[in-house]
């Protein structure tokens, strides 16, 4: 290399990291690097947001359940086709048992009774619909006379056999008959929760036996707030 090649090298190493060449570069570079702080500032920001609370439930919260999706029997008091559609607008407690149950059910029943009071006014959006696991022996009037003790606005759903079962598996209800001293004297067990849906018809929680009624009020006053 010449002498003259060499001092122009030297010369032009020397502009280029000159302070007012390093500046240059940095104004050059400072739009890049803005935005690209922008976009990771942005996601720091988006990933330091929170997202609302999950509600919180004192029943099992099972929305987006794909069981007890439907129901279809017939209505003890009008002997006519019943669905849960039907009902669009309530709250709706659906229990499944039979009128001679010794406990279970009309504790049960009685509690739904209670939240129902626990909900002044917005108890009137409450109904409570009972299944019977036991068609043989619940006939229509014997249905219609049972349930309406505790409301006579509450639905009574009875079925054939096969009716029956076929709703019980879709509600993952378990019931059998459990033989007594006669024939006809048998009981039966069966599950003792109750599934509640919401006023588009959606099953929404999961409520064990022995809830105690202010608890299902409070979840009752949950879903009927978010309902508007």
């Amino acid at each position: 290399m010449t002498e003259t090649s060499d001092r122009h090298s030297a010369r032009h190493h020397a502009a280029s990291s000159s302070p007012s060449s390093s500046r240059r570069r940095l104004l050059r570079r400072a739009p890049a690097a803005l935005a690209l702080l922008g976009a990771s500032g942005g996601a720091l920001l988006a990933g330091c947001e929170r997202s609302a609370p999950p509600i919180a439930f004192k029943s099992l919260d099972i929305t987006g359940a794909d069981y007890a999706r439907q129901l279809a029997l017939t209505d003890a008091r009008t002997e006519q086709p019943f669905l849960l559609s039907n009902l669009k607008g309530k709250i709706v407690v659906v229990f499944f048992g039979f009128t001679q149950c010794p406990d279970v059910c009309p504790t049960t029943l009685s509690a739904l009774a209670e939240t129902r009071q626990l909900l002044g006014p917005d108890g009137a959006r409450l109904v409570g619909v009972f299944v019977t696991v036991d068609p043989k022996r619940d006939t229509a009037a014997l249905m219609k006379a049972y349930v309406g003790s505790f409301s006579p606005d509450w639905v009574p759903l009875r079925g054939s056999a096969d009716e029956v079962a076929a709703a019980a598996k879709e509600f993952k209800i378990f019931y059998r008959e459990v033989p007594g001293k006669t024939e006809s004297s048998y009981t039966i067990d069966h599950t003792a929760a109750s599934y509640v849906f919401d006023t588009q018809g959606k099953v929404r929680l999961y409520v064990r036996h022995n809830t105690p009624p202010a608890d299902l009020a409070a979840d009752i006053r949950t879903l009927l707030a978010q309902a508007g």
